[in-house]
């Protein structure tokens, strides 16, 4: 009977313990993996984006937690701002600035620029980030590159 007992609370403190560990390693990174991390343009309003044919450099932005500072490149200029996060997978970017070389597609750029300034809300799935507007469908789509 001891033994049944022992074995008994061995397995509920065996299953116990590996659902704690389950549910610490897939809560909450959202906040983490969404800042310092090198988030690369695949998309945008539903058109695939790759390197800049002139020198290759992909679009990219990279969120700055402790300073909620956004920086990147957007085809052809260096772009920065501010954002801040909001609970509900809200987002806003402001004061989004760029140099202003002169290029002879800034399409691309443009656009981007003019999504960040508009987006309201965020989806983060995998390596995925999807920046929206309402309930509009997509209108950036990022890949992480690296996480740090």
């Amino acid at each position: 009977m001891k033994n049944v007992l022992f074995y008994s609370l061995l397995l509920y403190v065996s299953t116990m313990s590996a659902c704690k560990t389950t549910k610490q390693k897939t809560a909450g990174p959202e906040s983490t993996a969404l800042t310092g991390t090198y988030w690369r343009l695949t998309e945008i309003n539903g058109k695939p984006i790759g390197p800049t044919p002139a020198d290759k450099r992909e679009i990219h932005i990279k969120l700055n937690k402790e300073a909620s500072t956004m920086e990147g490149f957007a085809g052809c200029n260096g772009i920065g701002g501010n954002f801040e996060v909001k609970e509900g997978s809200r987002i806003s970017f402001t004061k989004v600035i760029g140099t202003m070389m002169a290029c002879p597609d800034l399409d691309t750029e443009n656009s981007l620029l003019e999504i960040l300034r508009s987006v309201d809300n965020y989806n983060l799935v995998d390596k995925q980030l999807v920046l929206n507007r309402a309930r509009m469908a997509p209108l950036a789509r990022f890949e992480a590159v690296d996480f740090k």
